[in-house]
C-alpha cells in the first residue's frame, strides 16, 4: 500500500495559509454577524445552457460531446439544484445574494474586454445569452444586485468591491461556472482584496472533472475554504439558527 504523501513536504507554505486564510475563525464570525454574501457567477444561457451561446455552434466551441454531456449533466443534476438550495438558505436569513453575468453595455459589444473580443464571447443586453438560468436566477420579489461584466474577473471589470464595502461584506460564498475560469479568477481576486472566501465544491462546474479538481486543489490551500453544500448549509443553520 502506497503511503499518504506528506502535504507539508509538497507545499511547505500550506500550514501558514491554512492558519491565516482557510481555517480563519472569522469565516464563522462574519457569517454570524451578517457580513457574508453569496456570489453567483455567470449562471446564464451564454455558458450554462446547451444549444446557446458558447455551445450554439458545435464547429466553433471545441468541447467534445463527452465533455458537454458531463458538464450539462453536472449542471442539471447537481449544480443548479444545489445553488438554488444555497440561495434559498441565504434568502431565508435575509443575507445578500449577488449575481454576475457576462453582458456588454452595447448591442454590438464594442465595449467588451479585449479577451472576450478575441474569444468571440458576446451577450448583448436583452439577448437570450444574457438571460439567467431560471432555476438560479435573481429572485423576482427581492432587490438582488446584478453585476454585468465582459471579463473573467468581476472585481477587475466592475465596482463590486466598492459595493461590497458599502454593504459591510467581509466574506463571500462563491458558486457558479466555470470553476477554472471566472470562478477561480474571482476567488483569487477576492482573497487578494482581503475577503475570506468559501467555495462550494458541488455548486461549481466546468467542462471536465479534471479541470474542476485542478482548480479546487490550488484554491483550497491558498485562497479559499472549500466546502460541500451539506457542510455549508450545516454552518449556516448552526450559526444563524435564530435568524
Amino acid at each position: 500500500m502506497t503511503p499518504e504523501p506528506d502535504l507539508n513536504s509538497i507545499d511547505p507554505l500550506r500550514d501558514a495559509y491554512h492558519q491565516g486564510i482557510i481555517d480563519n475563525p472569522n469565516h464563522e464570525t462574519f457569517l454570524t454577524d451578517r457580513h457574508t454574501a453569496l456570489l453567483c457567477i455567470d449562471l446564464q444561457y451564454l455558458d450554462a445552457a446547451p444549444g446557446h451561446g458558447v455551445f450554439a455552434d458545435a464547429t466553433q466551441h471545441g468541447v467534445s460531446e463527452e465533455s458537454q454531456k458531463y458538464y450539462f449533466n453536472r449542471l442539471q443534476s447537481v449544480v443548479f439544484p444545489n445553488i438554488r438550495s444555497l440561495q434559498d438558505a441565504f434568502r431565508r436569513r435575509r443575507l445578500e445574494v449577488i449575481h454576475t453575468r457576462i453582458q456588454s453595455l452595447t448591442r454590438d459589444g464594442r465595449d467588451r474586454g479585449k479577451g472576450h473580443r478575441r474569444l468571440g464571447l458576446h451577450a448583448a443586453p436583452g439577448s437570450r445569452e444574457a438571460d439567467f438560468i431560471e432555476q438560479v436566477a435573481p429572485a423576482p420579489d427581492r432587490d438582488e444586485i446584478i453585476f454585468n461584466k465582459t471579463a473573467s474577473g468581476v472585481f477587475s471589470s466592475t465596482n463590486l468591491h466598492y459595493v461590497l464595502t458599502n454593504l459591510d461584506i467581509e466574506s463571500l460564498f462563491i458558486v457558479g461556472v466555470y470553476t477554472n475560469e471566472c470562478v477561480e479568477t474571482t476567488v483569487r481576486d477576492a482573497c487578494d482584496l482581503g475577503y475570506l472566501v468559501t467555495v462550494i465544491d458541488d455548486c461549481c462546474a466546468t467542462v471536465t472533472p479534471e479541470l474542476h479538481e485542478a482548480s479546487l486543489a490550488t484554491l483550497r490551500d491558498r485562497y479559499a475554504r472549500v466546502l460541500t453544500l451539506e457542510q455549508a448549509l450545516e454552518s449556516i443553520e448552526s450559526l444563524l439558527r435564530t435568524a
